[in-house]
């Protein structure tokens, strides 16, 4: 007698696409948490070089495959495309992880560049609260200006509804202290949206 042979349920893709229009900025996002190992695709355009950068990092890190168009008011300054970005970013992160059912919710690191030493740590709680330390000292990296790193951060964790600390604990370059706390988040969230074996939110409350 041949037994029969069943076909093994495909695990949900975990991704979002969102459009984000606005009178200042127009952004267009597809995330997938789920990049093939070792890869994490980016495809950045922002307008702005640092923050294309420091995104495409992210990507890479995270193992995240992200493309991101935005077109934004540069002639004014990069405050609402730097914020916006980081907010369909968010929004993008929170409908791919969905319920939160079955990751681990939780995750830390440190990256090192060079002299540079950042830790962050993340919990995707649903309840947005962002601590940011980054002792930046230049006033802009490229052509972004280093309070709108600080804001991004902050935006990005209000957007995901997450927890984020983000402390950047020893450096001497601000371009080296900058992109050590963009590598240290996505390790961090790398760890944090891992799939484990349960299928539960993790929660006493059932529900994040």
């Amino acid at each position: 007698m041949t037994t029969p042979k069943t076909t093994p349920k495909s695990t949900p893709t975990r991704s979002a696409r969102v459009v984000r229009i606005t009178g200042e900025t127009e952004l267009r996002i597809e995330l997938s948490l789920d990049a093939p190992p070792g890869q994490g695709r980016a495809d950045v355009a922002t307008g702005l070089g640092f923050l294309d950068h420091m995104l495409s990092t992210l990507a890479r890190h995270a193992g995240l495959d992200l493309e991101l168009r935005a077109t934004g008011d540069l002639v004014v300054d990069d405050h609402h495309t730097a914020e916006d970005c980081a907010l369909a970013l968010g929004q993008a992160l929170d409908e791919a992880v969905g319920e939160r059912r079955g990751i681990r919710r939780f995750g830390s690191a440190y990256a090192p560049l060079d002299e540079a030493l950042a830790r962050v740590v993340v919990d995707l709680s649903g309840r947005p609260h962002a601590e940011v330390e980054l002792g930046l000292r230049r006033e802009r990296l490229g052509d972004l200006a280093c309070e709108n790193i600080d804001h991004w951060f902050r935006s990005l964790a209000t957007a995901a509804r997450m927890t984020l600390h983000v402390d950047v604990l020893r450096g001497r370059n601000d371009h080296h202290r900058a992109e050590a706390a963009f590598k240290a988040l996505a390790l961090a969230l790398r760890e944090a949206v891992t799939r484990t074996a349960g299928t539960g939110v993790p929660s006493e409350k059932g529900v994040l």
